[in-house]
């Protein structure tokens, strides 16, 4: 039984994922984020190229473009200025588009949960023995060979793409600049699209070894099992006191109507409830407090201090419970079992020795712990058909 209590053998809880985010180890893949990157970027190439194609066409032509002002007024820094601001905005959203997809391709795999204490600096990533250990050790050669397998992948696809292309990539340095510049970005945009293709693949199988990782790390031993339910639901002495001060908040509150009851019928511990009867306020006994679980505990300690007798009549308390709200005079089906038990109280505080009588009740007024009528029990039990 230790051996197993010691052994991660237990898939990992909710409250464990959860924790484990908390603390930065979250389900990712780089080869996800990668993949979704270039992607995107093949995409916008293709979309917005033309674009990006007409800015880099207008600066080549005024770059080489050299007249009689040029020359009187020769500027390098505006002239690079110029070129600059007229590239920057399609490479800016270019670049913008590629990092928010990284990004969000990676928060997503977390459940939403971006956690900056990720970008805290840490000394283990600094620390040469760390890093050591890193390289040589398992998750080193593991890394080694995902490196040469995407090595082998994307230069076989490269290698592919080129073996189609070698008479246009030949080519490019024989007619017009607008030629050969479609020429050159059609050439990038479908390299960017085979390498994006050839990404994919890899993180598909990339993201579900990394997800069979951390279900491995995150496996939890029968002890941490036992460890999280006793956190979640309290351990015993915390739960005992919470019960207490329910206990005792419940006795503050039921004060002055346990003061006024005559005697309390209880079920043993689930049920309590107080009542007193006076022919001048009301002509049958009144409910005074009545409650369930702790607060029928409280109920009971607090008839002790007070000298309340309490009644152990578990039917009768049952019925009263569900049929009377508290203020309330009991119902006349009730009124037979009622007085029998006031005459019972009656003769103990007399002084006298008796003998608590049988209390009959009608079925309809028989309830269980749930408040089931046990006469609908009874008519189901009767036409449910043998078995």
């Amino acid at each position: 039984m230790a051996e197993q209590e010691g052994e991660k053998s237990f898939a990992p809880t909710q409250k464990r994922k959860q924790d484990a985010a908390k603390k930065g180890d979250v389900l990712r893949s780089k080869e996800l984020a990668t993949a979704v990157g270039v992607m995107v970027g093949a995409v916008w190439l293709k979309l917005a190229g033309p674009w990006l194609f007409d800015v880099l066409q207008d600066t080549l032509r005024a770059s080489f473009t050299i007249d009689r002002t040029a020359i009187e007024d020769f500027t390098p820094g505006r002239l690079m200025t110029g070129i600059l601001l007229a590239v920057l905005p399609p490479v800016l959203l270019l670049g913008t588009l590629v990092l928010a997809s990284s990004v969000f391709s990676q928060v997503g795999l977390s459940d939403g949960r971006w956690n900056a204490g990720n970008l805290a600096p840490k000394a283990s990533r600094i620390n040469p023995l760390s890093g050591l250990k890193r390289m040589f050790g398992p998750q080193g050669w593991i890394e080694l060979g995902k490196g040469l397998a995407k090595l082998v992948l994307l230069g076989a696809i490269a290698w592919a793409w080129a073996s189609g292309r070698i008479d246009t990539l030949i080519g490019l340095g024989r007619g017009n600049v607008h030629g050969q510049l479609v020429a050159a970005w059609d050439a990038v945009t479908s390299l960017a699209f085979a390498l994006a293709a050839g990404l994919a693949v890899i993180a598909l199988i990339d993201f579900p070894i990394q997800w069979v990782r951390r279900f491995l790390r995150l496996k939890m031993t029968l002890q941490e099992i036992k460890d999280e339910h006793k956190d979640a639901e309290g351990s015993p002495e915390k739960k005992a006191a919470i019960r207490q001060k329910q206990r005792q908040f419940a006795m503050g509150a039921m004060q002055g109507a346990m003061q006024k009851a005559q005697f309390v019928i209880t079920n043993p511990t689930h049920f309590s409830v107080a009542l007193t009867y006076d022919p001048d306020l009301a002509p049958a006994p009144v409910v005074l407090a009545k409650g369930r679980g702790e607060k029928a505990l409280a109920m009971r300690e607090l008839a002790a201090e007070l000298g309340v007798p309490c009644i152990e009549v578990p039917p009768l308390a049952r019925s009263v419970y569900f049929t009377t709200r508290e203020n309330q005079m009991i119902r006349e089906d009730l009124y037979a079992a009622i007085a029998c038990v006031l005459a019972f109280v009656m003769s103990l505080k007399r002084g006298d020795n008796p003998v608590l009588p049988p209390i009959d009740l009608p079925l309809h007024m028989r309830f269980d712990a749930d408040g089931r009528p046990e006469a609908v029990m009874t008519l189901n039990r009767a036409a449910a058909p043998p078995s």
